[in-house]
């Protein structure tokens, strides 16, 4: 079973949508007149805070090329990955999708997603308290607890999944507890869980236009008794057309049985 390559993006979605939600915000600073004097959209950047850390107290050198990162920040990073069992779906239900293939129609199906919880931390670096609660404040409103966003997790069967982002916690951090050489950073951390759905291998089969059905009145000594056929009508349909049925229904008592190999009656 495990082997066969199969890559759907589900987590790579995730995470780009994620991302989004805190693409667009901005910090806007005012003198003491209450006049702007600048507006600062706030970079965003996919790593882990001690990444972030780190690059704030670089300092550059000749044989280092890295310099200090400019505040504010916005940073984020999936912090874990945990099954939903409150969420589980039928597993036998199908998305389907008929297409033409170089043998005519055929159909492009997947079976029910698994839902899983994605944990998600952002992390908001400021240089002052009052960049930092800007920053807090575009943000807290929109969750309440959740925010919505739409993923499109499979393009070819054109399945969209709603995917709930929600927020768990807020922490607040002041590194400005050491000497004046030190800079300081205030952190805000923000724990999020998006509820999500991971979705399997697609398959590809061809379309059933006939359905055959023997019926024994015992098994195994007994031979058939009745057969009931199924065909669209006309026979001519394909999967994707307003179609009905032709059923028709055969009684036998020649004491034979249908092989499946040979698609005979022996």
């Amino acid at each position: 079973m495990f082997g066969n390559f199969f890559y759907n993006e589900s987590l790579r979605k995730m995470t780009i949508a994620f991302g989004q939600i805190f693409n667009n915000i901005q910090i806007k600073r005012k003198d003491s007149n209450n006049t702007l004097v600048q507006s600062i959209r706030v970079p965003l950047a996919y790593g882990p805070k001690e990444k972030f850390l780190v690059r704030l107290d670089q300092q550059p050198s000749l044989e280092n090329r890295e310099f200090a990162i400019t505040l504010p920040r916005l940073g984020f990073e999936i912090s874990g990955i945990s099954y939903d069992g409150t969420r589980k779906l039928t597993r036998v239900q199908k998305f389907k999708r008929v297409k033409t293939g170089a043998e005519g129609k055929i159909m492009d199906y997947n079976y029910m997603p698994v839902p899983y919880n994605i944990s998600f931390n952002l992390y908001s670096f400021t240089a002052t308290a009052e960049g930092g609660l800007q920053i807090i404040e575009q943000i807290l409103p929109f969750f309440q607890p959740d925010y919505t966003i739409t993923i499109n997790a499979i393009p070819e069967l054109n399945i969209k999944r709603d995917v709930p982002v929600i927020l768990n916690r807020v922490e607040y951090e002041d590194s400005y507890t050491s000497d004046f050489t030190k800079r300081r950073a205030v952190i805000y951390t923000l724990s999020f869980t998006a509820k999500t759905y991971l979705f399997g291998p697609a398959t590809t089969q061809k379309v059933i236009k006939e359905v055959q059905s023997d019926l024994y009145t015992d098994l195994p000594e007994s031979t058939r008794e009745e057969r009931i056929i199924v065909v669209p009508d006309p026979t001519s349909a394909d999967a994707d057309d307003d179609f009905g049925f032709t059923t028709t229904i055969t009684t036998f008592n020649d004491a034979k049985n249908y092989n499946p190999t040979t698609d005979q009656d022996e």
